[in-house]
């Protein structure tokens, strides 16, 4: 029986998006959720994603349960992708998750397991999902501010790193960053990494947006450059944005170790919680996902794919923020075109935002954050020109 009933902080993601489906205005914009959308603004299935799922109806594989760990060849098929280094993947120790928040939640279990004093440090604006995930599994949480004037505020994770207690976690996020957009350059990604190993400071990167910035290779570099350098480290991987698996919930948690008994360990640990939180991991993504990484010609077609809805999104942005600097002068709209990914971020805050919603059936996050995948080059004049009134309407209240 329910004795009492204390208060919930719901998403306000999906209860915008609930509002919005109920919006029976002309044409309401949803640019809340992160999903990928084409130009018809539907979320496609990717070719060669129908073409691995026709070849698993085909061979109608088993329903029957996979491993503790899940899929076996879908682990070491994202491993060999992220890592890319035979040493590196080596070093690796990997199992399947529900989604890449499943493997945030796996990966901040074995942090509270293996180190119960830890503080994980995070840098705001964060992902709205970050800090509820990490202190549902008992980790402390310190936040710290990641962005400055709009820029990436790289001298505070420097900072960060630096005064952090051994065996403390930096939660990172390794490309286009949710909510702002912002990467964070080679060097500093190698800085960093020798702060943390000397300090005893533990990497757990968020792998979510690979592939939708710079190009997959590229995309991963910085973390890539990190790992070689320090001796442990987490990731979480999810296979939502880079193959549109979003429903199917399929991601990967993969842990390096100093030694291959650290990594047993790791694994049994990882397993253990899996087990008591959901048993295991659905199969039908991680099947579809290991067929197309061990396939080279849908491998090759995928990477194609990939390319195209990057190359999607950069025009996008290239086309707003070309919009917006000819009808509005706001001195922050410039390093917009500097951000990457799936989101862009204005220079608004929840206030304007909301006039955006009530005035023009726009639809973003308080924080600015909006989805560029949910525009169409056609749309683009009409989100600009409401920007630019919301803008003209309330200049004060600009993050600048």
């Amino acid at each position: 029986m329910l004795l009492s009933m204390p208060s919930l902080q719901l998403d306000p993601l999906w209860r915008l998006s609930e509002a919005w489906a109920a919006d029976t205005r002309p044409d309401p914009l949803n640019l809340v959720i992160g999903v990928y959308r084409d130009e018809q603004g539907v979320c496609p299935v990717q070719r060669a994603v129908s073409i691995a799922e026709a070849r698993l109806a085909e061979r109608a594989p088993s329903k029957e349960y996979t491993s503790p760990a899940g899929n076996l060849e879908f682990n070491a098929g994202i491993c060999d992708l992220i890592l890319g280094d035979p040493a590196l993947i080596g070093r690796a120790t990997s199992i399947q998750a529900v989604g890449g928040t499943g493997a945030l939640r796996l990966i901040s279990d074995l942090l509270a397991v293996t180190g119960p004093g830890r503080t994980v440090h995070l840098g705001t604006p964060a992902y709205v999902n970050h800090p509820a995930v990490l202190r549902a599994a008992g980790l402390r949480v310190s936040e710290y501010p990641l962005e400055q004037d709009g820029r990436l505020d790289a001298a505070a994770a420097l900072d960060v790193a630096r005064t952090a207690a051994p065996g403390d976690v930096l939660l990172l996020q390794g490309c286009c960053h949710n909510p702002t957009g912002l990467g964070m350059p080679l060097e500093t990604w190698i800085e960093l990494a020798h702060i943390m190993a000397e300090r005893g400071v533990v990497p757990f990167i968020d792998q979510a947006y690979f592939g939708l910035g710079d190009g997959v290779d590229e995309d991963l570099e910085g973390m890539r450059a990190m790992l070689e350098i320090v001796p442990e480290a987490a990731i979480a991987v999810s296979a939502s944005k880079a193959w549109g698996l979003y429903s199917e919930r399929t991601g990967c948690a993969i842990v390096l170790s100093s030694n291959p008994a650290r990594g047993e360990y790791v694994r049994g640990v990882l397993e253990v919680v899996a087990r008591a939180a959901y048993s295991q991991a659905p199969s039908h993504g991680a099947r579809v996902v290991a067929e197309i990484l061990g396939d080279e010609t849908l491998r090759a077609d995928w990477r194609v794919e990939l390319e195209e809805m990057r190359q999607r999104l950069t025009l996008l942005r290239a086309e707003l923020v070309a919009e917006l600097l000819a009808t509005t002068t706001v001195p922050a709209l410039p390093q917009l075109g500097q951000q990457r990914g799936m989101f862009l971020r204005l220079p608004l805050d929840a206030d304007q935002m909301e006039r955006l919603r009530i005035d023009h059936a726009i639809y973003g996050v308080p924080s600015g954050r909006i989805n560029l995948a949910g525009l169409t080059s056609d749309r683009i004049p009409r989100v600009a020109a409401a920007i630019g009134e919301v803008v003209a309407s309330s200049p004060s209240r600009t993050l600048l």
